[in-house]
């Protein structure tokens, strides 16, 4: 396999890998939230983070996947 095909390889799983753990910290939140309430601020607020945290490592290996394109 060429190097682009792997880059391409590689940023699909990226994709799909953010989809999963942003999917996981939704369902995770939502159970929370229905077995506590009263804690819902704080979930969320966690949540948030997370996500973020998520989608940052995603972007960063998106865009070293299409710079491995461009090479």
């Amino acid at each position: 396999m060429s190097a682009a095909g792997l880059a391409a390889i590689g940023a699909g799983l990226t994709a799909i890998g953010g989809g999963i753990g942003i999917g996981l910290i939704g369902w995770a939140s939502a159970q929370g939230i229905a077995r506590q309430p009263e804690a819902q601020k704080q979930i969320l607020t966690t949540m948030f983070i997370s996500a973020a945290l998520v989608e940052g490592v995603v972007f960063f290996c998106a865009v070293m996947c299409f710079m491995a394109l461009g090479k």
